[in-house]
């Protein structure tokens, strides 16, 4: 079975989980083109996503020329199917906030893709995230092209579903991927009520071998770590305000930020301020290698997000054996139980939060070891990314077949 994976930039580091997702499938016998609408914005910080790069097909890459081709190609070959996408592309483009002329773009790309799709023999096209990505899909099947699904991640899809026009890609898509119960949950409150039997949960997963990593003892040094992209929607302001609080009580520690982004600035300045530079570290994006060793070296992982879908690195931090300190928020609830295998605490809550990081610091390693066994049985349960790779090769197999 041939499937093609649409994403609107591949690969990233931001979305390794992406690629475990195709390796593991590859690793079920399925074959993955891969193919992103935009070329790499950043450079990669693991071996195994530059890997992907040679392997990755850019639509942008055919310029201007090439899609005029493309929809030259679409106009005389299939003139009625082309009417038909470009009514779509007007509907989508209406009730967006990107835009009319944006969405003739991404019919232009469809024109393309489905031109690359026929001559690679493509059954199935699998886009992540319901956005312009989803979009493109939706159009190049209105094309004529084979029948498509995407993954829903959450936040964006669910602080704007009509502005994505999330319910008419549903009821376009052959099935439609959530990764958490909660996911799901919202995806029906924008799907027509026949469309909800088209909405599973795949969830993401971890390798095997994180899986099946030997347990590694918490330290005692007063160490944390936080991994994630550094932007509003993770809530680094209101942890470098807790740290703020927990300095001011005359508690030691130390805060690894791991990650990069567009409110780093701010945060570093909010650091100067309140004179944390020599408790709260920059590291930058880092190898999938050096994230492990930054986790093993805490006591415990924090993720303060105010929105999420559900983070990959919550499920790594359990799998090596180390609690999360993080937000009830979207499905991370239905991975970390409070007490068990971590703290939860309401999103952007100051004061809810350094109660919660104090704990982290001074709950002996034992007890600290207690908690991540815990959590690394429910990510093996939950999250192992051949399971869950072998679910979605099932829902594609059915999806080709009609």
């Amino acid at each position: 079975m041939r499937v093609a994976y649409l994403v609107n930039r591949y690969p990233r580091t931001s979305h390794s989980f992406i690629r475990r997702e195709i390796l593991a499938l590859e690793a079920q016998g399925v074959e993955v083109l891969r193919f992103s609408q935009r070329p790499l914005d950043e450079e990669l910080a693991t071996e195994a996503d530059r890997a992907e790069l040679p392997r990755t097909r850019v639509l942008l890459s055919a310029g201007a020329t090439g899609h005029a081709a493309a929809v030259a190609w679409a106009a005389a070959t299939r003139p009625a199917a082309l009417a038909r996408a470009l009514a779509l592309a007007l509907r989508l483009g209406r009730r967006s906030d990107r835009g009319l002329l944006l969405h003739l773009v991404y019919l232009a790309e469809a024109c393309l893709l489905l031109r690359w799709l026929d001559g690679a023999g493509v059954d199935h096209l699998h886009a992540h995230f319901g956005s312009n990505s989803a979009a493109v899909a939706a159009l190049c099947h209105a094309l004529g092209g084979p029948r498509f699904s995407f993954t829903v991640h959450g936040p964006e899809e669910f602080d704007k579903p009509e502005a994505l026009a999330l319910g008419e890609k549903i009821a376009r898509a052959a099935f439609v991927v959530a990764v958490s119960s909660y996911g799901r949950a919202q995806l029906c409150r924008w799907a027509r009520l026949e469309d909800w039997g088209k909405l599973e949960v795949v969830r993401c997963g971890v390798e095997r071998d994180l899986l099946a990593a030997p347990a590694t003892p918490a330290p005692a040094a007063p160490r944390l770590v936080c991994v994630g992209r550094l932007s509003e929607q993770k809530g680094h302001l209101v942890l470098v305000e807790a740290a703020a609080a927990l300095a001011a009580e005359g508690r030691a520690f130390e805060l690894t930020l791991v990650g990069d982004g567009p409110l780093r600035g701010a945060l570093e300045e909010r650091v100067r301020r309140a004179g944390l530079g020599e408790r709260i570290r920059f590291a930058g994006w880092r190898s999938a290698g050096e994230v492990r060793d930054a986790i093993l070296a805490s006591r415990a992982l924090v993720l303060p997000s105010f929105a999420e879908g559900l983070p990959v690195v919550l499920m790594e931090a359990l799998a090596l054996g180390r609690p999360v300190v993080t937000t009830a928020v979207a499905g991370i609830p239905e991975l970390v139980e409070g007490g068990v295998c971590g703290w939860v605490v309401p999103a952007g809550s100051v004061e809810a939060l350094v109660p919660a990081l104090r704990a982290a610091l001074e709950t002996p390693p034992e007890r600290l070891a207690e908690m991540g066994r815990a959590g690394a049985a429910l990510v093996a349960e939950r999250h192992d990314a051949a399971k869950e790779a072998a679910r979605l090769a099932g829902l594609f197999a059915r999806a080709a077949a009609g």
